[in-house]
């Protein structure tokens, strides 16, 4: 009995990585046709990618006496090269698309942080689409402010007070998105964020959120990730008012 349950245990685990491994490819190209559209360069990249990693292999091959039994290697290597530039470019064009739109700080924090991070997006805001997003993590509490500089300087020096009071003397870290002196930009954002020191350790972290989630929201009412471009503006900013 437990030989059969563990055998079908098995072919679902297999049946669950075929249907994973499915829908990624099927990502993958559905990345691929996208980009592909508004970015001429794509395809002559990836190719030359691809064709030059597997002439290296190869002719590293050559030297050592292998060479046909190192080109599949080398296939395999350049399709992965091809595949990491696609990535790449596009998360580069989501980046250009989303740069000054309100709310994409936020999207890049929810979507782009890898690892234990604890993401609360437009924590505190103006009407005017200044907003604070709150990470929580390995560094302590990070506040990652958007909108026009001044405004949130003065968000961001709200929200620490705010904060302090329940985590004591947990590091407070903050970053403004911009273009300016001493703003981090958008595309390097979860770059900053990832490469802070670590302070704390994973049971703090969840500490820290406990406390944090007995503040209740003044956020914006900002819809999640950017905003589309050309998007009216008049009804969200009659709902944040109300807040």
């Amino acid at each position: 009995m437990a030989d059969k349950q563990d055998k079908a245990a098995a072919a679902e685990a297999k049946k669950a990585r075929k249907a994973a491994s499915k829908a990624k490819r099927s990502q993958i190209f559905q990345a691929f046709n996208m980009q592909r559209k508004e970015d001429k360069a794509l395809l002559p990249l990836m190719v030359g990618a691809l064709v030059v990693i597997t002439a290296v292999v190869f002719g590293i091959g050559w030297l050592v006496g292998i060479p046909w039994i190192l080109l599949p290697v080398g296939v395999m290597f350049g399709v992965l090269a091809a595949v990491v530039l696609l990535g790449r470019r596009v998360q580069r064009t989501q980046f250009g698309k989303a740069e000054d739109q309100p709310g994409a700080a936020g999207w890049v924090l929810e979507n782009f942080l890898r690892g234990r991070w604890r993401v609360a997006t437009a924590v505190n805001g103006t009407t005017q689409f200044d907003v604070i997003h709150r990470v929580i993590g390995r560094p302590g509490v990070v506040l990652v402010g958007e909108g026009t500089a001044h405004r949130v300087k003065t968000l961001l020096a709200q929200e620490k007070k705010r904060i302090s009071r329940l985590i004591g003397d947990t590091p407070i870290y903050d970053v403004i998105v911009g273009r300016g002196e001493g703003e981090v930009p958008l595309n390097k954002l979860q770059r900053h964020v990832m490469k802070l020191p670590n302070n704390l350790r994973p049971a703090q972290i969840d500490t820290i959120e406990k406390r944090l989630a007995a503040i209740s929201s003044r956020g914006a009412a900002l819809p999640k990730g950017p905003m589309p471009a050309g998007a009216k503006m008049r009804s969200v900013q009659r709902t944040m008012r109300r807040r």
